[in-house]
């Protein structure tokens, strides 16, 4: 008797039902950031099987995935739907179509990053459908430190900003995922390298970087846990976020330049460039609130691409 083949899609759901169980959580030995269930090599394997699959259907799977995501992990639903409706006031069955939004946007993300990160960069501009305010980054010269977030697919806006920059790109990233994903989404090339920020040099090195007029990637949404945290208003209520960005940037007299990947109602992507601006020494949190006012612009723009699943405000109480 020949057993049926396993569909595509209950694969994935099978590789996530494990990944739930092995979500990580805070423990005594330090403050840890939660890592969501998709940060898993199996899951990164299975959906690079399928790039060869055309983009439309492929796309159409991964909203499939992202609508069943929301039963299987119930602490994460919880945490978006409290996001969605201090985000947008929704509530009711908007509120649950907005949660179950955040599951599907954040799927077709997820596929896009994964089929096309090791892919000749020609093909990430395909998927662009305009990019605004590059005028933003044409007329910066020499060193600067690009500040993205967990919003939309913040991976392709790294790549993308570095093949318009012109300028080699260090991206700093937290040592577990380099670990566990560079054969899948960490592959340095097209002026893109990554760097952990675990290393002991790490400073100096990212330091020498913007005095030879290069550029940092970092993102600004996720605190440490350490002293260099702030304290800062957003959406209504105070969220820790990274000091570490605007010390740098201040320490060497580089501009930083917010920008943003998301995916439109055609699938496509607009990149957005905001205004760059200063951290002068001394005023490092007056910068970081002009990033978090930009940053919560973009979120009221496209809610349910915040791809943080976990609640902003209080992340190390979980």
């Amino acid at each position: 008797m020949h057993e049926r083949p396993i569909e595509p899609s209950t694969r994935i759901m099978l590789a996530l039902r494990v990944a739930v169980r092995m979500t990580s959580r805070i423990d005594g030995a330090g403050r840890r950031w939660y890592s969501h269930p998709y940060n898993r090599p199996d899951f990164y394997r299975l959906a690079a099987g399928l790039s060869w699959v055309p983009r439309r259907l492929r796309l159409a799977l991964a909203r499939r995935v992202g609508r069943l995501a929301p039963s299987l992990m119930p602490a994460e639903r919880a945490a978006v739907q409290k996001t969605m409706t201090r985000f947008t006031g929704a509530t009711g069955s908007q509120l649950d179509r907005l949660t179950v939004r955040v599951f599907t946007d954040f799927a077709m993300c997820f596929s896009d990053l994964v089929s096309t990160n090791r892919r000749p960069a020609a093909l990430l501009t395909s998927h662009v459908a305009q990019v605004e305010g590059v005028e933003q980054l044409a007329r910066l010269s020499g060193g600067l430190i690009s500040l993205t977030a967990h919003v939309g697919n913040w991976e392709l806006a790294g790549r993308l900003l570095a093949g318009r920059s012109a300028r080699p790109t260090h991206v700093v990233v937290a040592p577990d995922e380099a670990r566990e994903l560079q054969r899948w989404v960490r592959r340095d090339g097209d002026g893109v390298r990554f760097v952990t920020r675990s290393r002991p040099t790490v400073s100096l090195e990212l330091l020498a970087a913007l005095r030879r007029g290069e550029v940092i990637g970092v993102q600004g949404d996720r605190a440490l846990g350490t002293k260099s945290d702030v304290e800062l208003p957003f959406f209504g209520r105070l969220a820790r976020f990274p000091l570490g960005p605007f010390l740098l940037a201040s320490r060497v007299g580089v501009p930083l330049l917010p920008a943003f990947c998301l995916l439109d109602a055609n699938y496509r992507y607009v990149v957005k460039i905001a205004e760059p601006f200063t951290a002068a020494r001394g005023e490092e949190e007056a910068a970081a609130r002009v990033w978090v006012a930009t940053l919560e612009a973009i979120a009221r723009e496209y809610p349910t691409q915040w791809f943080n699943f976990f609640d902003i405000w209080e992340p190390f109480d979980q």
